[in-house]
């Protein structure tokens, strides 16, 4: 097995001075931090393969340069077309790969093999039987001082093509370049991300590519992305060009890590959370919460019940229905509350299947007594609001995307209130080898990548609620300082607790009248500024409005779905 991944990824460290190899003028590859340990035994999780079912897939992250459009221009303004390097033996390509000119290096394509015998019956991959072209730069394009040249393959009945073939010479490219697949193995795909879009001088053809993405995602999605581009242009209009990606279709998950497994992929990987140095509303453990006095309310019912450390005596299962919630108790121990308890904090880990599982998604949520209230920021000036944004029960997450092929951190998604961005690993800060850094907001929680201020609003008008990050003493080491909740592909190895089950909300709802406090805010401004402040105020989310505990992480969308792309 080891010779078969430095067959794979025996390249993955070259600095670009391998002169055998035709790289791109802006050729860089991304490498983390520190090497890869040698991750613990069992099941199928970074073995270089994955099992899809009757195909056998592998990653390659090795290229060979062919095609750039605007390679002399900005690189922010230009993309580079590659063919997969050293593919194993009895392994076919399925397409080529596209990458951004101003990112370092570090995607990937599958390539796939046939597992079983198809004597008597149709195989899963097969030669094209034609190509057909999609675009030429000859057309007056001025992109490159070479032409590229853009072919789609045609595949035999009952079969698919999931990528193009990109050639700098005239004429189809050869039958075997590539393969297509069985019409039963693949899932459909949808375009996530336009990489190119530009037009001929002479004949006002647009020619666009697009990163693609299983359109069956999350935790039960089947599909599997094949990191191969899809390019569309007028010379192919009305002709079918599917966008399509494999399925797995093996039952067993076999590529996810076992619990020993998850453990050291935390163990390496498992963030670092700065808090504000200005913080004052910390996270805690759910435990903590509970012993401290929070109690349970039931509509129509004046008192609340305790709720024991545990959460057993939490209403289980079921919908957000209004019907009970949480609230701090009104004696003294309410402000000890809301403060949060640092040193008793955990990152509660919820792991499943990714891309059809060959990722590992490592949902990393934090919870926090309260969310405090937040800043106004309207052009150079700021103003601390009172109560607007103010909350009791805060839920925020992180979520880690990791190569079930190698172990190899892909990338983060960083939950910010109701949004949120993913962020490659190569655009991540780095801490103590391969363990990144996250940077929770002042009073909000929401996570980022890097310190500085973000505004939740028009950001580009300067107007917005603050969401202010700073490096500080006040950390949380999710390395050692967490909880597996979850991970229901392991079945019975891993016990939910108790409040997990609890879908109702974990705060009270208080409605009360914000705008009267903007108002007072919009009444500082000249008034000549006014009304052009209060329109951009009137914008500001809904959550602003007043007091809402939220659910719980079971009842969030990404439970089961996929981050938001």
């Amino acid at each position: 097995m080891g010779e078969f991944l430095r067959k794979i990824f025996g390249c993955q460290r070259n600095n670009g001075n391998n002169k055998s190899i035709k790289m791109s003028p802006s050729f860089n590859t991304f490498l983390l931090p520190a090497p890869l340990p040698k991750w613990p035994q069992g099941r199928g999780f970074a073995t270089g393969t994955i099992n899809l079912g009757e195909l056998q897939v592998a990653e390659i992250k090795r290229f060979e340069f062919i095609w750039g459009s605007h390679l002399s221009r900005d690189k922010r303004n230009s993309i580079s077309f590659y063919k997969p390097l050293g593919i194993p033996e009895g392994y076919f390509s399925l397409g080529h790969y596209c990458h951004p000119n101003d990112k370092p290096l570090n995607g990937y394509v599958l390539v796939a093999k046939d597992l079983v015998s198809h004597d008597n019956g149709s195989p899963a991959l097969v030669m094209p039987v034609d190509y057909k072209l999609v675009w030429s730069s000859d057309d007056g394009m001025g992109t490159s001082d070479q032409s590229g040249h853009f072919w789609v393959p045609k595949p035999p009945s009952g079969y698919k093509a999931l990528g193009f073939v990109v050639k700098t010479q005239p004429g189809k490219p050869n039958l075997s370049e590539v393969r297509c697949v069985r019409e039963d193995l693949v899932d459909d795909c949808e375009t996530c991300g336009e990489l190119l879009n530009i037009l001929s001088k002479f004949r006002n053809i647009p020619f666009k590519v697009f990163k693609t993405r299983p359109r069956d995602r999350g935790m039960l999605g089947r599909g599997v992305s094949v990191g191969t581009f899809y390019c569309t242009s007028l010379w192919t209009e009305g002709e079918e060009i599917p966008n399509v990606c494999l399925k797995n279709k093996d039952p067993n998950w076999l590529a996810m890590p076992n619990l020993n497994q998850i453990h050291a992929l935390i163990h390496h990987y498992g963030p670092t959370v700065f808090f504000h140095p200005n913080e004052v509303y910390f996270p805690s453990s759910v435990s903590w919460f509970f012993e401290n006095g929070v109690l349970l309310y039931k509509a129509g019912q004046s008192t609340g019940e305790p709720v024991d450390a545990e959460g057993s005596n939490l209403p289980s299962g079921g919908t957000n229905d209004g019907e009970y919630w949480l609230d701090l108790p009104t004696d003294d121990r309410k402000e000890i509350l809301k403060r949060g308890n640092l040193e008793s904090a955990q990152l509660y880990v919820h792991v499943k299947p990714a891309l059809g599982g060959t990722f590992t998604d490592m949902a990393m949520w934090v919870f926090s007594p309260f969310n405090g209230p937040a800043t106004l920021k309207i052009g150079p000036r700021s103003i601390a609001l009172s109560r607007t944004g103010e909350h009791i029960g805060d839920w925020e997450h992180f979520t880690l995307r990791i190569s079930n092929f190698t172990g190899e951190l892909e990338s983060i998604y960083f939950s910010q209130h109701s949004g949120g961005v993913w962020k490659n690993a190569c655009d991540l800060e780095f801490m103590e080898g391969n363990r990144p850094v996250v940077y929770a907001s002042k009073h909000g929680h929401a996570c980022y990548p890097f310190p500085g201020t973000y505004l939740q609003g028009s950001s580009n008008l300067g107007i917005g609620i603050r969401n202010d990050c700073a490096r500080s003493n006040f950390c949380l080491d999710s390395s050692t300082h967490y909880q597996i909740i979850a991970a229901e592909y392991l079945g019975e190895d891993v016990t939910e607790p108790y409040w997990l089950q609890y879908m109702r909300e974990w705060g009270p709802k208080i409605v009360y009248d914000s705008r009267k406090e903007l108002d007072k805010v919009i009444k500082r401004f000249p008034l000549l500024l006014r009304r052009s402040v209060a329109n951009l105020v009137g914008k500001f989310p809904g959550e602003l409005s007043g007091q809402s505990g939220p659910t719980g992480p079971k009842e969030k969308n990404n439970w089961l779905g996929d981050e938001r792309w």
